[in-house]
């Protein structure tokens, strides 16, 4: 089973530095990062700016077009216009399926801000207890935001998005 997590960080850089620390609890088997991508919202800025990890070569990476049509739908529909906004509608719609519904859209929206930055990273054999205080020891503090998805959830999510492009 995958998860999609979310995690919210106060500052711009620290999505960045957890990227960093789960790649580390990577190499000590306590995490199996399958791809990765960070968005990072400067203060003063109107949109934020968004990065695949180019480290991480799980199997099952998703790829940049899951990552572009997740931050497009999240972050920069309500400002590109209503044409754009009705076919990606379609999509969200079908997100619903794998766990990615409005409440999580809405959520990520609220909480990533100006002044923040948020890591998103798909995950599997995760122990979560370690891997949360490994990154407390590492001085690292954001806000958790998970979406657990099943086998079959994570296959109609690749399927969605390879329909998509």
């Amino acid at each position: 089973m995958a998860t999609l997590t979310v995690w919210k960080f106060e500052t711009p850089e620290g999505a960045q530095q957890a990227e960093d620390a789960l790649l580390g609890l990577q190499k000590q088997e306590l995490i199996q990062v399958q791809d990765a991508a960070i968005v990072s919202w400067e203060e003063g800025k109107k949109k934020p700016k968004t990065h695949q990890s180019n480290n991480t070569t799980g199997i099952g990476a998703l790829g940049g077009a899951f990552w572009g049509l997740l931050f497009g739908i999240i972050f920069f529909i309500p400002l590109i216009g209503v044409a754009i906004g009705a076919a990606s509608g379609a999509l969200a719609g079908s997100l619903t399926d794998v766990g990615i519904d409005d409440d999580f859209i809405d959520s990520v929206r609220s909480k990533v801000t100006p002044g923040t930055s948020a890591l998103f990273v798909m995950t599997s054999g995760a122990v979560m207890d370690r891997v949360h205080e490994a990154l407390k020891a590492q001085g690292i503090h954001g806000e958790l935001i998970q979406t657990n998805l099943s086998a079959d959830e994570e296959a109609n999510l690749r399927a969605a998005f390879d329909d998509a492009v």
